[in-house]
């Protein structure tokens, strides 16, 4: 596969790696938008969240998101996955992006 966070995955491309597992991996952003911003992705290829996920794997992206911000030392962040081209989506495999660092004012709907 030609995805680029499959190549991390695998190692194939380097990264600065925060914290890994079997099935997830977070590592630091090559263009941050913060202070702190880290990628987390499941080692699988997943589109995004419209695809089905594996219970093992969606327990593994909340403990990687507590493990990720305690190896940061950050106690308040902002997590953020665009799902699908509309929302923002770029790189088509399922990431959350882990933001710390910055004021963001209250979300309005």
């Amino acid at each position: 596969m030609d995805c680029v966070f499959c190549k991390i995955a695998r190692g194939e491309i380097p990264a600065r790696v925060v914290y890994e597992d079997d099935k997830v991996i977070s590592f630091h952003d090559i263009n941050p938008k913060a202070p702190v911003h880290v990628l987390l992705i499941p080692k699988m290829h997943v589109e995004n969240l419209k695809e089905e996920i594996p219970a093992d794997v969606s327990y593994a992206l909340i403990r990687g998101i507590r493990e990720t911000v305690k190896r940061l030392g950050v106690s308040e962040y902002r997590i953020i996955s665009n799902n699908g081209r509309g929302a923002g989506q770029e790189v088509f495999h399922l990431h959350f992006h882990i933001v710390a660092g910055i004021e963001i004012p209250p979300a309005t709907v």
